[in-house]
């Protein structure tokens, strides 16, 4: 048995891990967008930055040779190369649970609208500099005709269920928070009368994060594969994010007539906001500022949320017992339509405006953002990891003027930031989580998923655990397990 790591390795995006056993049954788990590749085709990266091989296709294998793809969870940095893999020759089956299914199709329709647009204005451009790069742009950039093909051939998958992929191999997908549906892949392998178990850790989810059951611990395996994204840090923020957003909605719209925008993520990030929010106007009796959700995709992510009830924790599945809602309160409105997003700017009284995308970077949050940067009486909280170079990076270096559309203004409104709501577990959360095998019978670990300086002071952290057969692999290194 071999693995492969195409993705996610030194670097946080871009998940892909090839494992193949001996009787050549291919197994792809996860096949996400590799950002850094994303922006060397947009030319925005460095000149040497890696680009796919022109005339060796997209992927670094051959498509058509995957046997079945497993998907730890929805997030497009694990399944946004999905259709391109059926477009280069992939013809099987999706594995993955069903809540992982629902969102994927959500964000995967949502990111192949967004190409078409992109890709008709590149073809409009009369410039041929811009036009030399839609050749590119179409081999990167899917459609909605791929992602229906990819979800035609997803199977869901129960939580805690073994299910047998061919006569010597079998998965089991286990909770790891994070986001609805995610989950550690465990896979096991007979191969010459022996057992080879392997695990997946896919993103690792905080514990007591809002509405998410808390991960679950794996059983003990032969090899495991750990995200690493929070590998040398903790969470700042320690109090609840009940409390966070008590003090910043108290401070912005009960002490003064102001204005909270916090830029989310419309999958998992605003559903907690929403919920928090909801907590607070029932249980602490908070005016009734107006609460404004500005996304199309968040709205139907929350349906996505409200049909698999069963999967949140028990805190959220007693609170809408009692209040039969986990996310509609007084004075909350959806935002639906472009109009209706614009029209928010002449509304007067105090209000929280949630909206994508959390990087300030694209999406209507940008509108917001530049309606009331200059606005002395708003605050804008980032909740989120901003990458550089976005607006919200340059809103938390503290610049004193943004470009806005070809413009500098002042930036006269406060930015505040929180990590109470990201769905990463910290270092402490890996490293419980990695504790759950045995040093002396864990053959191998590798570290996947985080910027190098992460993965390093990871790997000494575990080493001082006693953890010292620790890889940090590089893309495209095969390992013989």
């Amino acid at each position: 048995m071999k693995l492969t790591f195409w993705g996610a390795a030194r670097q946080v995006t871009g998940s892909m891990f090839l494992l193949e056993t001996d009787d050549q049954y291919r197994i792809l788990i996860d096949c996400g967008t590799d950002m850094d590749k994303k922006a060397a085709l947009n030319g925005q990266a460095d000149e040497g930055a890696e680009t796919s091989n022109p005339g060796a296709g997209y992927f670094p294998f051959e498509a058509s040779m995957i046997n079945v793809v497993l998907l730890t969870h929805a997030h497009i940095d694990h399944s946004g190369n999905l259709p391109n893999l059926y477009r280069e020759g992939y013809e099987g089956q999706i594995l993955c649970t069903d809540p992982t299914y629902s969102l994927t199709n959500l964000l995967l329709q949502d990111a192949a609208a967004l190409n078409y647009r992109r890709l008709s204005e590149v073809g409009k451009s009369k410039k041929s500099k811009v036009r030399k790069k839609l050749a590119g742009l179409q081999k990167e950039l899917f459609l909605e005709k791929q992602v229906r093909e990819s979800m035609e051939n997803v199977v869901p998958i129960q939580f805690n269920r073994k299910f047998k992929l061919a006569d010597d191999v079998d998965v089991t997908f286990i909770p790891a928070g994070h986001l609805l549906g995610a989950a550690h892949i465990l896979i096991n392998v007979y191969e010459n009368g022996q057992k080879k178990s392997i695990c997946f850790s896919g993103d690792l989810g905080r514990r007591k994060y809002p509405l998410l059951a808390d991960p679950e611990p794996i059983p003990p395996v032969d090899y495991l594969i750990c995200e690493s994204t929070y590998g040398n840090r903790l969470h700042v923020d320690t109090i609840t994010p009940e409390a966070t957003l008590a003090d910043v909605i108290k401070r912005t719209c009960i002490d003064i007539p102001g204005r909270l925008i916090i830029p989310s993520f419309s999958v998992g990030r605003t559903q907690a906001l929403l919920y928090t929010l909801n907590r607070l106007y029932t249980e602490q009796g908070f005016p009734n500022i107006k609460v404004f959700s500005d996304s199309p995709l968040a709205l139907e992510s929350t349906k996505v949320y409200q049909k698999n009830l069963r999967l949140l924790n028990r805190e959220a599945k007693e609170y809408y017992e009692e209040n039969e809602s986990l996310f509609d309160f007084a004075n909350f409105e959806y935002l639906e339509s472009s109009k209706a997003s614009r029209e928010v700017s002449n509304y007067n009284e105090p209000c929280i405006i949630i909206s994508s995308s959390g990087m300030v970077q694209g999406g209507r949050v940008e509108q917001h953002v530049a309606a009331n940067i200059s606005n002395p009486y708003c605050t804008i909280l980032i909740i989120g990891y901003c990458a550089e170079g976005t607006l919200g990076w340059r809103l938390l270096n503290g610049q004193p003027t943004i470009s806005i559309k070809d413009k500098e203004v002042p930036v006269l409104a406060k930015v505040e930031r929180t990590d109470v709501f990201s769905g990463h577990g910290d270092r402490d959360d890996l490293v419980r989580f990695v504790k759950t095998q045995s040093p002396e019978k864990l053959k191998k670990l590798f570290l996947v998923h985080g910027e190098l300086t992460s993965m390093a002071a990871f790997q000494q952290t575990l080493a001082e655990e006693g953890f010292t057969q620790v890889e940090i692999p590089m893309r495209g290194q095969t390992y013989e397990l």
